[in-house]
């Protein structure tokens, strides 16, 4: 399975998108990028594409619109809709703030303990 790189553009487009909601928190993921809230991702970029997590509702209507599996195609990432490239900036921005109110929503993700080390 190969992963594609995002380019700057894409990263900065990634991190315009992310910056403007409160408390996200953008890490770098597989050589590409992921936006969390409450330590849950609610958008990742796997090359140039965007996805976004959503309710099934959501899903169906953004697949509706042009929206497409996100993530390597062997294996999609399940709940995650990849935001069609012809959208508007003001429409790309509204999926990812219905994303981020849904994502918000789900309970805090507790940190893992730290490995203890081997002896």
């Amino acid at each position: 399975m190969e992963i594609p790189r995002p380019s700057d553009s894409d990263k900065a487009l990634f991190r315009a998108l992310a910056e403007a909601l409160p408390g996200v928190e953008v890490k770098p993921m597989f050589g590409n990028l992921g936006a969390f809230v409450n330590g849950n991702m609610f958008m990742g970029l796997f090359g140039a594409d965007i996805g976004v997590k959503l309710a099934d509702v959501e899903q169906q209507a953004l697949r509706a619109a042009g929206g497409g599996p996100f993530g390597p195609a062997e294996r999609p990432m399940s709940g995650y809709v990849a935001l069609p490239a012809a959208l508007s900036k003001r429409t790309v921005a509204k999926w990812v703030s219905t994303s981020f109110a849904y994502v918000a929503a789900m309970p805090p993700k507790k940190a893992k303990p730290a490995a203890k080390p081997a002896i």
